[in-house]
């Protein structure tokens, strides 16, 4: 409530003035209740406790009064038309003894005068009104109190410990504000709207009175700022709640500013001592973040949520002052990103965030990537001896910890006191994984950084691994098995007989069982003669195999079924 109106016009001028126009300065005359010589007499009914300013000569006034002949009479009144009296004091615009009773007055003192007909309309009266030689009595309220040389007056009862700006012509602000008269009435306040006023400082949006209380404040300062009428709404008022010649005084406290050629302004709070690499446009950034706006309210959290806000940056994923905030961070960096209105969620502002708002997000990066990565492999130590390295189809068996890149830990074979074995390129880890263990010796220990993409990818493990998460394996590797040579389960280590068939058809019956191969399939495993596949169920490769060679399912195989692996590519068998 600071803007601009027009429209209003003044009431009437009250009894008090138009006799003054009427009979012009009264006679010394004898009036009923005081002698021909009385003079001027001033009963104080209610002076208030505090009184900043008194009545002088040359000031104008608000008041209301109650005029009263000596016998209670009412001849006039300014509550019947339920406007003050405004006029200027000592100027001769009012009876003389009421120039005389109005000063020393402070706004709210009440005043009971009696006013002997000499300072009064004297032997002439007022036609129909006043009677010659009557002394009046007039109970004064007084509203308001100002002068025209008066300038906007500022008390700032509060400033907060920090104040990195303050506001300047042209800037945006957003404050709440209580507005009331001198004399303590309320016209109007933001806070029963519970809604900022939202406003451009310094270019005429604002009553000028206004516009110069509201200059150099800081956001979270409080102050009242008291306006003269003629730096506020004038002598029309507003039309509506605010008066013509009214005195406006505004308690004001400040929640935002911001300015349209702002910037985004940031402030690193901690910064990692190893920074090797910073995000850049189109990374894939996980974060903490605690957004709140510029006089400390909380909107948003993702620690509330207990997950990281997951995002592109650089790619209009989020507000475009996000969007620069985040580029050039590192790993575990903590920031802070003050963002204008105009490159976060404008005018409109979204959900608990208001229109015109500055935001302010105190971040925490816990890891990022680019969609273009592949793995990293650190080497931390290699065996003097570092000649057989792991391939496609080795069975190794490795320790390892598993964490994210701010450090914590997922998981950690040390601490179960067991190793994890699998089989390279079977599938058996992710894919990154997989490649990172290989071309790894036995004793070697290496950290392999695995982005989402080859790891666990947009969904992660629930409750294990947060999705879209960049994961760092540190691992030993404490044995390998060479595995057979792709597309095989079982090899022969020896020349193969000519006479398989009948070495595996023990009973001579030209018909093999899955008990006979099996057995003979064992043996040779154990004579050093064939090999399986190591780490794969050694029972499952050979009852493929046993299929394999049972062409027509009937659960045996006979010498037209049975072929080596040479004869039938498409199988892997003998």
């Amino acid at each position: 409530m600071a803007f601009k109106a027009r429209g209003w016009r003044p009431p009437p001028p009250p009894l008090l003035l138009l006799l003054l126009w009427v009979t012009g300065q009264a006679a010394p005359v004898a009036g009923l209740g005081l002698g021909p010589d009385a003079e001027l007499q001033i009963e104080r009914r209610f002076v208030p406790d505090e009184c900043p300013r008194t009545v002088r000569s040359g000031d104008f006034v608000r008041y209301h009064y109650v005029g009263t002949f000596p016998d209670g009479q009412k001849f006039d009144s300014s509550y019947d038309r339920d406007s003050t009296f405004n006029v200027y004091v000592g100027k001769g615009q009012l009876i003389a003894g009421m120039d005389q009773a109005l000063v020393g007055m402070c706004v709210n003192e009440r005043r009971f005068v009696k006013i002997p007909p000499k300072l009064a309309y004297g032997s002439d009266g007022v036609s129909g009104v006043i009677p010659p030689d009557s002394v009046l009595h007039f109970d004064v309220l007084l509203m308001d109190i100002w002068n025209s040389e008066d300038q906007v007056q500022i008390h700032t009862y509060f400033k907060p410990p920090s104040c990195s700006r303050t506001t300047q012509v042209s800037d945006f602000v957003r404050y709440h504000y209580n507005g009331t008269f001198l004399d303590g009435t309320l016209f109007d306040s933001s806070h029963n709207r519970m809604k900022t006023y939202d406003t451009y400082v310094g270019i005429g949006w604002l009553i000028p009175g206004m516009d110069k209380g509201l200059l150099g404040m800081c956001v979270g300062e409080k102050r009242i700022i008291t306006i003269p009428p003629f730096l506020a709404y004038g002598e029309d008022g507003d039309g509506k709640d605010i008066p013509g010649q009214a005195s406006l005084v505004f308690d004001v406290a400040l929640l935002d500013l911001h300015n349209p050629k702002d910037g985004i302004s940031i402030e690193n709070k901690v910064v990692p001592e190893n920074c090797e690499r910073r995000s850049q446009s189109g990374d894939f950034l996980r974060y903490h973040y605690n957004g709140t706006l510029l006089d400390g309210s909380f909107f948003d959290s993702s620690y509330s949520r207990n997950r990281t806000f997951d995002t592109y940056i650089g790619q209009g994923y989020v507000i475009p002052g996000m969007d620069e905030g985040l580029l050039g961070v590192c790993i575990g960096e903590k920031r802070r990103i003050v963002v204008p209105p105009h490159l976060g969620y404008g005018e409109e502002g979204r959900g608990n965030i208001p229109g015109s708002a500055v935001l302010v997000f105190d971040i925490h990066v816990i890891d990022f990537h680019n969609p273009s990565d592949s793995i990293s492999i650190t080497s931390h130590y290699k065996p003097p001896d570092c000649s057989v390295l792991s391939k496609k189809g080795d069975y190794l068996k490795y320790h390892y910890n598993a964490s994210l890149l701010d450090g914590t830990l997922l998981d950690s074979t040390w601490n179960l006191g067991k190793t994890y074995n699998i089989v390279l390129g079977s599938g058996q880890v992710v894919l990154g994984m997989d490649m990172g263990l290989r071309e790894m010796c036995v004793g070697e220990k290496r950290t392999v950084i695995i982005p989402p993409h080859l790891g666990y990818g947009e969904a992660g493990v629930d409750g294990e691994v947060p999705g879209s998460a960049v994961l760092v394996f540190d691992i030993e590797l404490l044995e390998l098995v060479v595995g057979l040579p792709e597309g095989y389960m079982f090899i022969w280590n020896d020349e193969v007989s000519p006479n398989l068939f009948e070495e595996i058809d023990k009973d001579g019956d030209g018909e093999v069982l899955l008990k006979e191969f099996s057995e003979y399939i064992h043996a040779q495993v154990a004579s050093g003669k064939g090999k399986l596949a190591p780490g794969f169920d050694a029972e499952m490769i050979v009852k493929n195999m046993f299929t394999n060679q049972d062409r027509n399912g009937d659960g045996k195989v006979t010498a037209e079924e049975f072929k080596l692996k040479d004869q039938e590519a498409k199988h892997d068998e003998l």
